[in-house]
């Protein structure tokens, strides 16, 4: 695990840490650029056809949940570049193929991951319909009628503002569940208990900045919708690799290249 002089104690990062691995994440990028970039844009093309059907069907609010339901599913969409990241750290050069079929993704404790995020991400849709008929009685067909509503009417900026609320201590919550895990599960050895464990433990050791990275992923997802999800192409294994970048900092290693917790 790389680390400059002076640097924090294993598992303990600084504010810089967030922007370090933004850094070193953007050089991975470009070392495997053709199976990075095709794999985010396969990503791109498949949430801009989702949110496609879902304008041209006139159901405007599930737009608006669809992206922000990126926070919860994307820890184990990312498994391609996780898998990336760390055939770069073993010298080699990751193929489509590597990084699209995981197969160490495919056990047991992925898919309870898994399922705890599809869980938390009903109950966040759930939490959005509450709101969102709490906050008028009429039924918004189409995304200008819905975006008149929601910026242009004080009951539209009261279902943001709650909704905004209740989604932002929910992506958090998501965040500091998998933040960790989901990267540690690609190690045949770990379990999904302890990986959450450890999760949790790296973001409450590192509040200020696990929340700064939060504050930036959350950010990089919001411009990612506004293009179109176009942008996805880039920022979706720019991200991912960042990610594992930032596994490596928060769960020691030692040399046997064991992982702490």
């Amino acid at each position: 695990m790389e680390h400059a002089i002076g640097a924090q104690p294993a598992g303990r990062i600084g504010m810089e840490a967030p922007f370090r691995w933004l850094g070193g994440a953007w050089n991975d990028l470009w070392r495997a650029p053709l199976p990075f970039l095709a794999h985010g844009f396969a990503v791109a093309v498949i949430s801009f056809l989702l949110s496609w059907a879902i304008y041209v069907t006139n159901a405007a609010f599930w737009v608006l949940v669809l992206t922000i339901g990126y926070v919860f599913v994307a820890p184990i969409l990312a498994m391609g570049p996780y898998e990336g990241g760390r055939s770069l750290d073993c010298g080699k050069t990751p193929t489509l193929a590597q990084i699209s079929w995981v197969r160490s993704a495919f056990r047991q404790d992925v898919a309870y991951l898994g399922l705890a995020l599809l869980m938390i991400y009903s109950i966040w849709t759930g939490f959005a319909q509450i709101v969102y008929g709490a906050s008028t009685y009429r039924l918004y067909k189409t995304v200008p009628e819905f975006v008149a509503f929601a910026v242009g009417t004080p009951d539209g900026h009261n279902m943001l503002a709650v909704g905004s609320l209740i989604g932002g201590i929910m992506a958090y919550f998501t965040f500091a569940f998998v933040v960790v895990s989901a990267p540690m599960l690609l190690d045949p050895k770990a379990n999904v208990a302890a990986a959450t464990a450890a999760s949790f433990k790296a973001v409450t050791n590192n509040l200020l900045p696990m929340t700064l990275w939060a504050a930036i992923i959350g950010i990089f997802v919001f411009i990612a919708a506004a293009s179109g999800f176009l942008l996805l192409t880039v920022i979706f294994p720019w991200l991912g690799l960042a990610s594992w970048r930032a596994y490596r900092d928060l769960v020691p290693q030692d040399a046997t290249g064991a992982r702490h917790t």
